[in-house]
């Protein structure tokens, strides 16, 4: 398997579309500081082929393909092997309730000659090639044909954990030993063995189980099956004699029902004519339907004569007048009374509005002559106020002038000094002002009163004519509605007339309806009467025509009682005839049911001589029954006597097996089989590791193996042997790696389906080695992919290493997503 190009999105760090071209590439270094997704790379080719990862440890735990809070991660592989170039992908979802599950896994087999330029316009391998694979599963199974390697052997041949076989070099035999078992998966022999013990216990309980059956299977030897072969003859020759007898039982059968049927017959008869009577009241019937018909005809002529009466009424009623216009009338002149008071007491309202209204401007008037006094008050008594001030200010001036000098305020000579009176006059025109101000305010807020009320008088004499108003124009409507009406007092003897005339309509509406029902119920009297009368003809009928057989005399239609008497005399004297003749058909039924009995005891001696039960209504079905059951006795020991002769073969073929389970898990003893092919593996594994280091080293080394420990042969000194612990650093790696060449391809030989192994990745830690190792290191790997048979990368964070590998992708991680960068070649 040869990758050629790694396609990854949501993938673990990989949070955004990342390519990885290994195109052209034999030499290559995936390099980067600790931490930045640098063996993720390995995951994404690992997960692609097999759906896990070695570093997720459990292979369900496919949750760790998704980067943080992503929904999805989708991987696409495209790689090549035995000259093939295939394309992988797999696709793994987040659902809303967090469960991770693979969406979509797919695998196919690209043309020759396909351009993977084409998958960067957003191509994927849906409908580019052959579909090898569509399923997890599938995927699953077609990688392993294809690649030729199972997951386990894939991460030891392709993708190599180093180190551990640096610890294989070193390990003491017996940790050796589980090593190799565990990387060769020959712990296989020992489940194996497991499996053989498994056996071998089944197969011990098996044949107690099959002991236990054996034993089970009594009672089926050649006496029994003789014993049911005669059972099953007698009961045969039971079912025959029954065959001839079972006739002889139907026909004495039939003999006495038909004589039972002729008795309860002639019974039946003498219990139906014995039956018929005259009816108690055959006689009053027509004569009260007669009474009823004439009931009815005097109660339709009461009701007549009461609908007529009605009629009148209601035309003299329908004469007098519309008694709702008249009344209509009538509240119209209440009506007219009230709005005439109404309008009086709005008139009152009016003038008393109007002197309220003049009162009202009056005082109004008044306030404002005083408020403007007050206001030349309060202006009189400023002006006297700043004169005063005045004079203080100019006689604050005079201890200043000086006679001859210029005036300060006028600028003009002096020329006398007036003398400066002793008291001011401020004072007191202050106080007068304040009295003066305070009189001025209290007029012009009485001012501002008088207005209220006036504004408020204005509306209430405006509303009170508006309501006048309305007043006298609904008062001059009623007026004219009213024009040439009558009086109320005729309204009103017009109004009684009417009443007393619809007093007398609904009595006489009552008198009809009274009549009717009246008629309703003569009606229905009537119609039960009659009803009655038929019932009992229909009653006459059906005795007659019960009696139908037996040819009664004809009926008198005219008289129902006339014809129930004829007929009641004619079945009392067929009764007595009928009577008369009972005794032979009774003496007919005895001699019938005592042929039944000697037949029937007959049967019963052959059922009991043959063992048996008493037979019921079918002695033939009886015999049948008894023959069937005894032969599927004959047969259940023959298929006993079957099951057994089974048994016994099957017992033998368990113990067979029981044997060679026993002797497998006894040779594959672990200290037998397990331990001669641990030598075994290990002799091939150090002969292709020694030809592997001969080659890294310059033919320098050897490697050999004795008593579990291994050496090598340094052919530059002689042919010296030195333990493997004696090496250097780089000559540690040359023989770790070797054996790590030498048992990735014994890997490879035990997988089911020829491997293609054309990569190795080298996921190791280099950065513990010295300058000089690291040198031998990257020589080795030099020489390694200078062999060509295999693509070779490593991971690493080494500066010096990666400087000597042509092609590197270097491996950056920011906040968001890590990024690859190839450089080189």
């Amino acid at each position: 398997m040869r990758p050629i190009r790694l396609d990854m999105d949501g993938f673990t760090v990989f949070r955004e579309p990342t390519t990885v071209d290994f195109t052209d590439t034999d030499f290559f270094a995936l390099v980067g500081p600790t931490g930045s997704g640098k063996s993720t790379v390995l995951d994404a080719i690992c997960f692609a082929l097999y759906g896990t990862v070695p570093r997720w440890g459990d292979r369900r735990a496919i949750a760790n393909a998704l980067a943080p809070s992503a929904a999805e991660a989708r991987v696409r592989l495209v790689f090549e092997s035995a000259g093939v170039r295939y394309v992988l992908a797999r696709v793994v979802r987040r659902d809303a309730k967090g469960a991770v599950t693979t969406k979509h896994a797919g695998l196919e087999a690209l043309p020759h000659g396909f351009d993977l330029g084409r998958f960067d316009t957003g191509l994927t391998g849906d409908d580019i090639g052959t579909v090898l694979a569509g399923t997890a599963t599938e995927v699953d199974e077609a990688v392993q044909t294809v690649v030729g390697l199972p997951y386990e052997q894939f991460t030891k041949c392709v993708v190599l954990p180093q180190g551990e076989f640096a610890a294989f070099l070193h390990a003491k035999p017996a940790e050796r030993q589980k090593i190799l078992v565990n990387l060769l998966g020959l712990d296989v022999y020992g489940q194996i063995r497991e499996r053989a013990t498994s056996l071998g216990t089944t197969a011990e309980a098996q044949l107690k189980i099959l002991d236990d059956q054996l034993r089970a299977l009594s009672d089926i030897g050649d006496d029994a099956l003789a014993a049911a072969v005669a059972r099953v003859a007698a009961l045969t020759d039971l079912g025959s004699a029954v065959d001839r007898i079972a006739p002889q039982l139907a026909d004495a059968g039939r003999l006495a029902g038909r004589a039972a049927d002729a008795l309860a017959d002639l019974d039946t008869q003498i219990e139906r004519l014995g039956a018929v009577a005259v009816p108690a009241e055959a006689a009053t019937l027509a004569a009260g339907a007669s009474a009823a018909r004439e009931a009815v005809t005097g109660a339709l002529d009461a009701a007549r004569a009461a609908e007529e009466a009605e009629e009148k009424l209601r035309g003299e009623l329908q004469a007098a007048g519309d008694a709702t216009a008249l009344r209509r009338l009538l509240d119209t002149h209440a009506a007219r009374s009230q709005l005439a008071r109404e309008a009086t007491d709005v008139r009152s309202t009016v003038a008393s509005a109007e002197r309220q209204h003049s009162a009202a401007a009056s005082l109004l008037s008044e306030s404002r002559m005083r408020a403007s006094d007050a206001l030349a008050a309060l202006e009189a008594a400023r002006e006297a106020y700043q004169a005063a001030m005045a004079v203080d200010r100019a006689i604050a001036l005079r201890p200043h002038l000086k006679v001859g000098e210029a005036c300060p305020v006028c600028e003009q000579p002096v020329h006398a000094v007036p003398e400066a009176p002793h008291n001011s006059a401020v004072a007191a025109l202050r106080v007068a002002g304040d009295a003066a101000r305070k009189r001025s305010d209290a007029a012009a807020a009485l001012v501002e009163e008088h207005d209220r009320a006036t504004r408020d008088a204005d509306r209430a004499l405006a509303a009170a004519k508006a309501h006048a108003e309305q007043v006298e124009t609904r008062l001059a409507a009623l007026d004219t509605a009213l024009d040439g009406a009558p009086a109320p007092e005729a309204l009103r003897r017009e109004l009684d007339a009417i009443a007393t005339l619809q007093s007398g309509l609904e009595k006489a509406g009552l008198d009809v309806r009274r009549a009717r029902d009246a008629h309703r119920k003569a009606a229905a009297a009537a119609d039960r009467a009659e009803e009655k009368l038929r019932s009992a003809w229909r009653a006459f009928d059906t005795a007659r025509d019960g009696l139908a057989a037996f040819a009664p005399p004809p009926a008198n239609r005219d008289d129902l009682a006339d014809a129930w008497g004829t007929l009641a005399a004619w079945a009392t004297g067929e009764a007595g005839r009928r009577r008369a003749g009972r005794q032979a058909a009774v003496d007919d039924l005895r001699a019938a049911e005592r042929r039944v009995t000697e037949v029937r005891d007959e049967l019963r001696t052959l059922f009991a001589d043959a063992g048996l039960p008493l037979p019921g209504a079918d002695p033939a079905r009886d015999a049948a029954v008894a023959l069937e059951r005894a032969d599927a006795a004959r047969r259940r020991i023959e298929e006993k006597r079957k099951d057994a002769e089974r048994i016994r073969e099957q017992r033998d073929e368990v113990a067979k097996e029981s044997q060679v389970a026993k002797a497998l898990a006894q040779h594959l003893r672990a200290d037998r089989f397990e331990r001669w092919l641990l030598a075994e593996a290990l002799d091939t594994l150090v002969d292709g590791a020694s030809r592997t280091l001969r080659e890294l080293s310059n033919n320098q080394y050897d490697l050999v193996h004795e008593k579990g420990e291994f050496f090598v042969v340094d052919h530059h000194d002689a042919g010296l042997r030195r333990a493997v612990r004696t090496l250097s650093g780089g000559e540690t790696f040359q023989a770790s790696l070797a054996l790590a060449l030498a048992l990735s391809d014994q890997l490879a030989g035990l997988s089911t389906a020829a491997a293609s192994l054309e990569s190795i990745v080298l996921d190791e830690g280099f950065g513990t080695l010295d300058s000089s190792t690291l040198d031998t290191v990257a020589a080795t790997l030099e020489n390694l992919a200078a062999r060509g048979d295999r693509m070779v990368g490593v991971v690493t964070h080494v500066g010096a290493l990666a400087e000597r590998i042509p092609v590197r992708f270097e491996v950056r991680r920011d906040a968001r997503t890590a990024r690859i960068e190839r450089v080189g070649l």
